[in-house]
């Protein structure tokens, strides 16, 4: 059975949600990178200059994700049958990368430095107003991507945060951790800011730089693993899988389902591979029409990269609706 590609001219325009939300994290951190860094050469303090580490690796994952929100929409040619999709994991996995070796390695670094060799800060009210300025630009970036997770999570039955660990979009994981971990990481700095200026010590702003890049190894941590994971090969979750299978077994055509593989291809798409039963006693000339046809219906879906269709061998049991997530068969 040859296997069936769909009409890409759905598959291959732009999420536009995505996109949206990648530009808007973009332009707030680059703002907010522009002002940490006067305000960090200004005052000297420690917290300060993390903080503007993070947002310049911010600011360059966003170039990244941006990349890999246009890239994994280019339809599939003959040299990439599933299309570009998994596009997105690998520039997503740049853009975790970056994440950890500058904004988590120069805060640490630097940390580190200023607990060795503390230098005197001063100007303390320019870092407050640039911290407040960050926290409303984060925020709104933040809540773009919640909002976007939000309705996501809605349709799909999920709450927020298990939705945005286990979504196939890592352009929107990467943007709602990244702005939940700088709005966490203002908070550190001003706090270790205003500590510096209470006791005069430095230690409590070296203290805070380290606590950020704390904050940003682990979130640069999370999101690589999860790249990884969608670079290898993950199948969707136990109740996707079952949704699909009850969908399939409403067709007229298929009497039972035996085999039924459901695999990420990119953001939102999938590889599926199905073996069935076909419903009454079709001639053996027009079963692969039928089979065709159905793969047809299947790859209309702007969602599925490829389908297959086989027919069942004999005698295999069925899956049933109500337990399909039997790792050995699917």
């Amino acid at each position: 059975m040859s296997p069936t590609r769909p009409d890409h001219a759905a598959a291959a325009e732009a999420r536009p949600e995505s996109l949206l939300t990648v530009l808007i994290a973009l332009g707030a951190n680059l703002l907010i990178a522009v002002a940490k860094t006067f305000a960090a050469a200004l005052t000297g303090a420690a917290s300060m200059v993390a903080e503007a580490a993070h947002s310049w690796a911010d600011t360059g994952n966003e170039v990244f994700l941006y990349i890999a929100a246009r890239r994994s929409t280019k339809p599939a040619d003959p040299r990439h049958p599933y299309g570009y999709g998994r596009d997105a994991y690998v520039w997503s996995l740049f853009a975790a990368f970056g994440l950890f070796t500058i904004g988590a390695g120069v805060s640490i670094m630097h940390g580190i430095q200023e607990l060795l060799d503390p230098e005197p800060a001063d100007r303390f009210v320019i870092s407050y107003i640039v911290l407040g300025i960050a926290f409303v630009l984060e925020g709104t970036s933040f809540l773009q991507a919640t909002r976007q997770s939000k309705r996501e999570a809605t349709a799909s039955h999920r709450d927020l945060l298990d939705h945005v660990m286990s979504t196939s979009d890592p352009t929107l994981r990467a943007v709602f951790f990244e702005d939940a971990a700088a709005l966490i990481g203002l908070v550190i700095a001003f706090a270790g800011i205003l500590a510096h200026q209470i006791t005069g010590s430095a230690t409590p702003d070296a203290v805070g730089s380290i606590l950020v890049g704390v904050l940003l190894a682990v979130v640069a941590i999370l999101l690589i693993r999860q790249n990884r994971r969608f670079l290898v090969g993950v199948a969707i979750d136990p109740e996707l899988r079952a949704a699909a299978l009850q969908r399939l077994l409403a067709h007229p055509s298929i009497a039972q389902i035996t085999y039924l593989h459901i695999e990420y291809v990119g953001p939102g798409r999938v590889f599926l591979v199905v073996a069935v039963d076909l419903a009454g006693d079709t001639p053996e000339h027009e079963v692969a029409v039928t089979l065709n046809a159905i793969e047809d219906e299947l790859a209309a879906s702007p969602r599925v990269a490829w389908a297959v269709l086989t027919l069942s061998r004999p005698g295999a049991p069925a899956l049933d609706p109500a337990d399909p997530a039997d790792p050995l068969r699917g």
